[in-house]
């Protein structure tokens, strides 16, 4: 027998939002954001660490990053790591203090970093609509098997359609929110 559980659903659905937002504080925008520089992986002590095990991050200004790096001979690793990451950033060491300072977008990258949010809310509503997919076939599936009413199912599907659309309105949300903070000057 195939068992619904709404609230398993629910916390389904919140997780790909809350994946999206992740997703969303790592994009870059103008301004400094300790979140930008938490992916980044360092080559230390012969193995891959998250640059937060090996220093802390800061953001003693908007527009500028520091990294104390806790042991000073990896700050060349914590450099080169920055500069390698991808993100467009120059970092300078000095000594185990390392300055990222974060440059002004270009329109054309606040263009791309805005499509990149579109996919990134476009993944999470596929996601969202795959659990609603996934739910819906369960509650038919249950009234096949006659352990619930036609009724029963109508309503159900009425609920997970609600937390589905509210997943949804929470998704897009977050994407004008992105949107805005990526062409905020």
């Amino acid at each position: 027998m195939a068992e619904f559980d709404l609230n398993d659903l629910k916390r389904r659905m919140q997780k790909a939002v809350d994946v999206l937002h992740e997703e969303f504080s790592g994009l870059r925008t103008g301004r400094a954001s300790a979140s930008l520089l938490e992916p980044i992986v360092v080559d230390a002590y012969g193995s891959s660490m998250p640059l937060n095990q090996v220093g802390t991050i800061s953001v003693p200004e908007p527009r500028l990053l520091t990294v104390q790096v806790w042991d000073r001979g990896l700050a060349k690793a914590v450099e080169k790591a920055i500069r390698d990451a991808g993100l467009g950033l120059n970092p300078q060491a000095d000594g185990g203090l390392i300055r990222v300072p974060i440059p002004e977008l270009s329109q054309e990258r606040r263009l791309e970093l805005g499509k990149i949010a579109g996919k990134y809310a476009e993944q999470a509503r596929i996601a969202v609509r795959n659990i609603r997919r996934e739910g819906m076939d369960t509650l038919k599936q249950l009234e096949k098997d006659h352990d619930i009413s036609e009724d029963d199912h109508k309503k159900k599907s009425e609920d997970v359609q609600k937390i589905t659309d509210e997943a949804v309105k929470q998704i897009d949300e977050g994407l004008v929110h992105k949107e805005k903070d990526i062409q905020q000057i």
